[in-house]
């Protein structure tokens, strides 16, 4: 057995458990055993559990609440950022981080308890839009655009994402409904997971789709059940912005 010690940070309501390691790999984090830490009921309850391996370089492992893996949270990896800040008691203010998706470098300014930051996301590709939606754009993850409509129950969207999602071979897909050239408010159902409070690369690819249909501009507030995100977009690429709370310091014992 083993004690595994994780913070818990959440970023506009998206929640994550953080192990900061000195130990590289992390083999004992089985997808079943992700599962059972994830787990609202019985387990402690998160997204997705975040591994950051220190070394010569930060790296990022993003594991979703099923134990599948990610490439990329915008939500997360601030929180990764500022875990690891509080683990190691550093006060730098930008740290550059290898993901599945590339090197991210995160400026990020707080205390031990919260702050925020700022993530280049990278360029954000297009695909082909599944009928039915808005579009398609990855940003280190797939991602489906659909138009929200207030008439749709939360148990039809659900079967929307689905099949949006399974069409394209899985994907994250977000509702949208846009108020105004500079504010959108969105729902997502992700891959892996299912309804969470807020997704960093959802609010980025909801705005680049938007953009490219002519209805917003490029700085956008995307509205998340869990909080605002702010989406910067310069050409292909988008820089993310948002919050970052600690939650409470976990101890987990692997069996």
């Amino acid at each position: 057995m083993a004690l595994r010690v994780l913070q818990k940070w959440h970023g506009a309501g998206n929640d994550f458990l953080v192990e900061v390691s000195e130990q590289g790999a992390v083999p004992w984090w089985t997808p079943e055993t992700v599962r059972a830490l994830c787990d609202r009921h019985t387990g402690v309850g998160a997204d997705g559990l975040l591994v950051a391996s220190l070394g010569s370089e930060v790296t990022m492992q993003l594991l979703n609440a099923d134990g599948s893996s990610a490439a990329m949270s915008g939500n997360g990896i601030r929180c990764l950022v500022a875990a690891v800040r509080r683990a190691t008691g550093a006060t730098w203010d930008h740290l550059d981080v290898e993901t599945a998706a590339g090197r991210r470098t995160v400026d990020y300014e707080g205390d031990e308890d919260a702050g925020w930051g700022s993530v280049d996301m990278g360029p954000v590709s297009r695909g082909p839009a599944p009928e039915g939606s808005l579009g398609l754009a990855d940003v280190g993850n797939p991602h489906v655009v659909v138009r929200d409509h207030e008439e749709w129950t939360d148990e039809w969207r659900e079967h929307l994402a689905r099949e949006f999602a399974a069409a394209v071979g899985g994907a994250n897909v977000e509702f949208v409904r846009v108020v105004s050239r500079h504010r959108v408010v969105l729902s997502v159902f992700e891959r892996g997971v299912g309804w969470t409070r807020a997704c960093g690369t959802g609010s980025c690819a909801a705005a680049v789709v938007l953009r490219e249909l002519g209805e917003v501009d490029d700085d956008v507030t995307i509205v998340n059940p869990g909080g605002e995100l702010l989406v910067h977009l310069d050409g292909g690429h988008a820089t993310l912005s948002g919050p970052a709370q600690f939650v409470a310091n976990v101890e987990w014992l692997d069996e």
